[in-house]
């Protein structure tokens, strides 16, 4: 990630529209939508360019991904977002809905204290000792094994986690799940989990107001918001050995790894990919939009989401959103295609 790239990102202001609107019910030529925090920054982007492409007034309340499934399930919204794919229980409880697939980016773990450096090295066990609460200084052994000649300070680590259920919570556990036996066996993942150690905080904003506060804290947040916030950002080790940056190309990279998309379901794992591509940053995630199959809104949900797909993906990048994979982008068209009024 280059110094120009930081300076244009780190100048990215919090404007995101959450007006919630009037729900499913709002008159001909508008969209609600609620769910994921972590892709507000980009839906706020969208909003103003898909009125001036279609007329369509979007709203979008970034609840958290737990918040947006329950929200189309319960049908008082046009469309969820989630960056959890949903499990077969929630496929059955939506009741004819379908996931697509419409943006691409990754967690950071972002972190903040007094002597600590600027991207920080982590591997895998790592970061699940710190989660576990089994490494609890910043100057642990672990820790400087990975960061030789660095001086890390003797200061307490305080981990700060979502208190939501959120796809950013899924995201993390996800990886967690593939790089430490230990997590997998005894916290597993999801968009909740009973965390083992920390303080919790309710949205991407929550976290991220809790560690400006946190001397010693780390959490996990989209990169934009770590970005927006000046935090500091740890470069994680990805399966081919290499310590990366969540920046646009080891995403992009994490992205290249996809080569197929299951049909009907189009959740796809991106996490811990595969050793071929060694610019991968290993916790990235898709970001879905939940739409019923019928629906009144048929027209301008297919107007949308065929927008946010194509045209949409070059609001992306000043985001740290990387375009959709082809393969990707083919799945979702195609799934779109099966929603009707």
């Amino acid at each position: 990630m280059t110094r120009r790239t930081l300076a244009v990102l780190t100048a990215i202001g919090a404007a995101l529209v959450v007006t919630t609107g009037a729900g499913a019910g709002a008159s001909a030529g508008s969209l609600t939508g609620a769910g994921s925090s972590f892709v507000a920054p980009l839906v706020s982007a969208w909003i103003p360019k898909v009125d001036a492409a279609y007329g369509i007034k979007m709203t979008y309340g970034p609840i958290g991904s737990g918040g947006g499934i329950n929200a189309i399930t319960n049908r008082t919204v046009d469309f969820g977002a989630s960056d959890a794919p949903l499990t077969p229980d929630q496929f059955a409880a939506c009741k004819g809905c379908v996931q697509i697939p419409w943006a691409l980016s990754a967690t950071s773990l972002a972190y903040r204290g007094d002597g600590l450096p600027d991207h920080l090295k982590l591997d895998g066990n790592a970061v699940a000792g710190i989660f576990l609460g089994t490494i609890k200084k910043w100057n642990d052994p672990a820790l400087k094994r990975l960061n030789k000649g660095t001086t890390l300070p003797d200061l307490a680590i305080t981990v700060i986690h979502r208190s939501d259920n959120s796809g950013t919570t899924y995201n993390l556990t996800e990886y967690l799940n593939s790089v430490s036996r230990q997590w997998k066996s005894g916290i597993g993942k999801g968009v909740a989990v009973n965390w083992p150690a920390g303080v919790g905080a309710r949205g991407s904003s929550g976290v991220a107001a809790t560690l400006s506060q946190t001397n010693g804290g780390i959490t996990y947040v989209d990169v934009a918001y770590s970005l927006k916030n000046h935090f500091k950002i740890a470069a994680v080790k990805n399966r081919a050995g290499v310590f990366q940056l969540p920046g646009l190309r080891a995403i992009a990279a994490a992205g290249a790894t996809i080569l197929r998309v299951a049909p009907g379901n189009s959740g796809i794992s991106i996490v811990n990919p595969a050793k071929r591509e060694p610019l991968a940053y290993p916790i990235c995630t898709f970001t879905y939009v939940i739409v019923p199959t019928s629906t009144a809104k048929a027209k301008e949900l297919k107007q949308l989401v065929r927008w946010a797909v194509t045209k949409g993906q070059a609001s992306g990048p000043k985001l740290l959103f990387s375009p959709l994979p082809s393969v990707v982008l083919k799945a979702s068209i195609k799934t779109l295609n099966s929603v009707h009024s």
